[in-house]
């Protein structure tokens, strides 16, 4: 057989080795662990630092309080927390 043909088929053939060992290393280094942070424990994903975070209410860090109840159930329910922290002061 051509040397020519052998040397791109071996060429190939290592691309093609690459490509997949570095789809197998995003996809458990970045997209599972994601997955696992956004969707079973409702945090966020920080794909940068690769961290999942905790979201933070803003009138937590404040200090101030939400008084419509409706407002305040919603923004509880957007960062996936029911109740609020034990910090908090009724």
């Amino acid at each position: 057989m051509n040397p020519h043909i052998e040397r791109l088929k071996l060429i190939f053939i290592a691309v093609f080795a690459i490509l997949t060992v570095g789809v197998i290393v995003w996809q458990v280094g970045w997209i599972m662990p994601a997955r696992k942070c956004e969707v079973d424990q409702h945090k966020w994903w920080d794909s940068g630092q690769r961290v999942c975070a905790q979201p933070v209410l803003i009138s937590d860090i404040t200090g101030r309080v939400i008084t419509d109840k409706k407002a305040l159930a919603e923004a509880r329910a957007a960062i996936g927390r029911d109740r609020p922290p034990a910090s908090a002061k009724p």
